[in-house]
Parts: C-alpha cells; structure tokens; sequence
C-alpha cells in the first residue's frame, strides 16, 4: 500500500508518500481500500506537531487523515460487513493512504444520496457538527445561530443542522466569494468579512444577542463571540484557526506564544454573573464512544435521505498532490471540503 508519512513536525517536505505492506485486519476490524480521503484543517495541525490527540495517541511518525471512503477487502472475526461494499468512516489519523484497518463501529454503508468522493468528505465535518449542536446543546426553534467560517467544511455542516433544527442562522465568511456557499447551504443572513464589519453586522441581525455561537477561529474573535450572546446563550469552541500560519506550512512562534497570551481566559463568576456558558471539544477524543459515533451518523443520514442535508461542494486532488491540499486548506481560500484521490 501506499501512504502519507509524517516523519516530524515541520513543512510540507514533511509529507513523504511511501510504500508499506497492507494492513491485516484483526477481530471486529475491516481492511478498506480506499477511493477517497478527506482532508481538514486539524490535519495541517496535526503535520506542525501542534495537535495534542496525534501526541497522546500516535506520536511520530504518523499518518495523517480522519476519514475515507472505499470498499471492504476483507474482515476480522465477527465483522458483518461483505467484501466489496462501499463503506465511509473515520479513524483516529491513518486515513492518508490507499489501505486502511480500522473497527467496524467506525465504519457505515455509503447511502444512495452520496457518491464515494462526497461520502470521503461527510463524516467528520458532520459529526463534528452534530455533535456540537445535538449533544452539547438543547437546541430550541427560532434560536438564534452564529456561525463563523460559514463556507467551510464544519461551517457549512453547522449551518444546514442548525437550520434544519429550526434555527435563524446568521453565516460568517472572510470573502466575498464565500457568501453566496454560505447562503446556498442555508444561512438566513450572511455576513461578509471583507464588505461588513463584524460585529456591527451580527449585533444588527440579532438585537437582543445570541443563542448559540460557534467558533473555530481562537483569539481573533472569541471576545467578541462571548460578548454578542444573549443570557443564557452559549459559545461553542471547537478550533482556533486563527493562531496558525496561512502560508509557509511553520508556525509563527514568536506570534503564537502571543496569541495564546490574548487568548481570553474565562472567570467562572463572570461566567455566572453574565448568565453565559462556554463549551469546547476536539472530535478526535470522541471515537471510543460507539454509541454516539452510531447516533450521530444515524440521525445525520436520516437528514440526508429526507433532503434536510446535503453533501459539501468537494475539490479532489490526487494523494500525490497532499502538500497542495495542505496548502490550499491553511490558506483560508477554501470552500466545501477536499479530498484525496488515492
């Protein structure tokens, strides 16, 4: 098999693509071949050595990657899924590569409604999104959502659930020509980085503040994504995009010892006194716990056949190409999701 190996933290040049044997799969395990892979943000975090799940789980080297598309190869003991079916799943990192083992509880049938590259690109933004608003959330109708990085892959995930959950949304994006994707997906309101300013726009699409905000960016706008929620409202934390890098493929350190300075730190009597709530998470903490990843991705498909959801606009780019991919996605320039053709 062929796969993208992390050797150290670094650039790019750190994205070796090598030859390995093919995985065996063991008990309640299946082999997958892979047709498609995703690509995310927390992948480039993961190659800069700044993602603390790789450390606490891999170390180096590791392969990148936390979901795939393909067809079952073969099986372990007690596994009930056939050879040759299209399945889609996600791992904790591996996925960059042509062949992959991983539980059967990680992995799901390939629904009519998504082809095989779209389903490479489905579950982690989606999950991450459900997860976010179903299981950390009692989400009422006409509460009102913002949503920053609204054309992206969670951003574009967050707005169709919450809108299909009877939310008002109102979508950030940080270009012009991410505004029209954030409408598309479901955005009652979009609010355009680049024409409006921010919080001046939010505070007109909803006077009395927000319910719930979601917010990937970090010190650039957690201040004031807590100070434009309402009481009772709750600001969900699941990234801090803003601190890394856009070109280069390093770290700033000298500027992210300073980010991580200004990034504003909560008092829980304020919190209290203001009658608001902060949450946070990181998905890749969250695979052991088969009875939500089963959930999550029943009630998420049931959207899907319904028409509530649909797929994410996809880039693919071939797995020779992975430097590219990274590049693209630390850039901000993207929308939708990417994936990697093996």
């Amino acid at each position: 098999m062929r796969k993208v190996v992390v050797h150290g933290p670094g650039s790019y040049n750190e994205l070796a693509i090598e030859e390995h044997p093919d995985p065996v799969p063991g008990p309640g395990e299946v082999l997958v071949q892979t047709t498609a892979v995703g690509v995310n943000y927390a992948d480039v975090i993961v190659r800069m050595g700044l993602y603390r799940s790789a450390r606490d789980y891999v170390g180096w080297p590791i392969t990148p990657g936390f979901e795939f598309a393909g067809r079952v190869r073969s099986a372990g003991a007690g596994v009930l899924l056939r050879a040759d079916q299209p399945v889609f799943g996600v791992t904790r990192f591996g996925a960059y590569t042509t062949h992959l083992c991983v539980p059967e509880s990680q992995v799901f049938v390939v629904p009519p409604e998504l082809s095989m590259v779209q389903a490479a690109g489905f579950p982690t933004v989606f999950l991450t999104a459900w997860y976010g608003l179903c299981e950390l959330l009692r989400v009422r109708q006409g509460m009102q959502v913002l949503v920053h990085s609204a054309a992206g892959g969670v951003g574009g995930a967050l707005v169709q659930i919450a809108r299909a959950l009877g939310c008002h949304v109102v979508g950030v994006v940080g270009r012009s020509d991410k505004a029209a994707l954030a409408s598309e997906l479901g955005a009652h309101a979009v609010i355009d980085k680049q024409r409006d300013d921010l919080w001046t726009s939010a505070a007109r699409h909803a006077p009395e503040g927000y319910d719930i905000v979601f917010d990937a960016n970090g010190v650039a706008t957690l201040r004031g994504s807590y100070a434009c929620l309402r009481p009772t409202g709750k600001l969900v934390v699941y990234g801090f995009h803003s601190m890394l890098p856009r070109t280069g493929g390093k770290p700033n350190w000298p500027r992210l010892a300073l980010d991580f300075l200004r990034t504003p730190r909560f008092s829980p009597l304020a919190l209290t006194n203001d009658n608001k709530s902060i949450l946070a998470f990181n998905l890749s903490y969250l695979f052991d716990r088969r009875d939500l990843l089963a959930e999550g991705m029943r009630g998420l498909l049931d959207w899907l056949a319904a028409g509530r959801l649909r797929a994410l606009p996809v880039r693919e780019m071939p797995l020779g190409r992975v430097a590219d991919a990274h590049r693209a996605i630390e850039s901000g320039t993207t929308t939708g999701k990417l994936v990697l053709i093996p």
